[in-house]
């Protein structure tokens, strides 16, 4: 097994995106033209001529290397097929030794047994039934709140302008991310790449024309992710992510499709996501710290 930490400027992107679009479990995350907007710097770790991928996204601050996980980006770690807890440890343990600090998530097929890592939650639902079945398993409040909007005579609109989608979502950051407006031109460059090749749309629930709840959907390896949420509190009273998602699911129900919410450890945030049916999907992170003692001090 011969796995090569490539930089950045040798990577070849032609077959790197080719490994993700074949890999079992690749995601939208780990396309090149994604990682390149979204991480400060990364660079890859490769097997053989790209049958397995991992990126590496790094920054450097004080003089030291560390990997972090780039804003929207959900999921990284190693892609590929026929995935072992082998492989992924050799992955893991080639990770070159400059990097001092690691604070990383792995994805869903990523299975291991090495020390400091713990799991994440991601909540995903299946779209291969029709609609009517997918109804039956929401819970009574999701159905209470889209009869709701109904009533209040929401309106809900497909392909909205980007930009009113990241200007709620901004809104809504704020009181809980550390998400800045590089960032969120960072994911508008995404969407608009991803909207040229037909894989990404945006909906809106507007109450007295004021929108109200947004979220765009990146579609990818047979997934549809929620990203980009925003909602007004106008819009909370009223349950109007309950009435878009339910667009969304209607929309594309009984394809070959997985809505993944993104997952959240936040309590509230997973009911919200199961209210819909969708089910648990662990992921792993990996936290690890060989930081030089006078600056964990100071991190303290």
């Amino acid at each position: 097994m011969s796995i090569q930490l490539i930089p950045y400027n040798n990577i070849d992107k032609q077959k790197w995106d080719a490994c993700i679009t074949n890999a079992s479990n690749g995601v939208v995350y780990a396309y090149s033209f994604y990682i390149d907007a979204m991480a400060k710097n990364w660079e890859a770790l490769v097997l053989n001529d790209y049958e397995m991928v991992m990126p590496l996204t790094y920054n450097k601050k004080y003089g030291i290397y560390y990997l972090y996980q780039p804003p929207f980006c959900a999921q990284l770690g190693v892609f590929g097929n026929e995935l072992t807890k082998e492989i992924v440890e050799k992955f893991i343990a080639t990770i070159p030794l400059k990097y001092k600090y690691w604070d990383v998530y792995l994805n869903y097929k990523n299975i291991f047994s090495i020390n400091n890592f713990y799991l994440r939650n991601n909540y995903t639902l299946g779209l291969n039934k029709p609609y009517e079945e997918l109804y039956l398993t929401f819970k009574e409040n999701v159905k209470r709140n889209i009869k709701k909007c109904v009533q209040l005579n929401c309106t809900i609109k497909k392909n909205i302008l980007i930009d009113d989608v990241i200007e709620l979502a901004k809104e809504q950051a704020i009181h809980f991310s550390a998400l800045t407006s590089v960032d969120f031109a960072a994911i508008k460059i995404v969407y608009n790449h991803l909207l040229q090749l037909n894989q990404a749309i945006t909906f809106g629930v507007y109450l007295n024309e004021q929108l109200v709840a947004s979220a765009a959907f990146f579609f990818s390896n047979n997934r549809a992710y929620y990203i980009l949420v925003g909602n007004h509190p106008n819009g909370k009273a009223i349950g109007a992510s309950h009435t878009l998602i339910n667009e969304f699911i209607k929309a594309f129900a009984n394809k070959n499709l997985v809505l993944d919410f993104e997952g959240s450890d936040i309590n509230s945030l997973a009911f919200f996501y199961s209210s819909f049916g969708a089910l648990e999907e662990k992921y792993p992170a990996l936290r690890y710290n060989k930081l030089p003692w006078y600056i964990r001090w100071a991190k303290k």
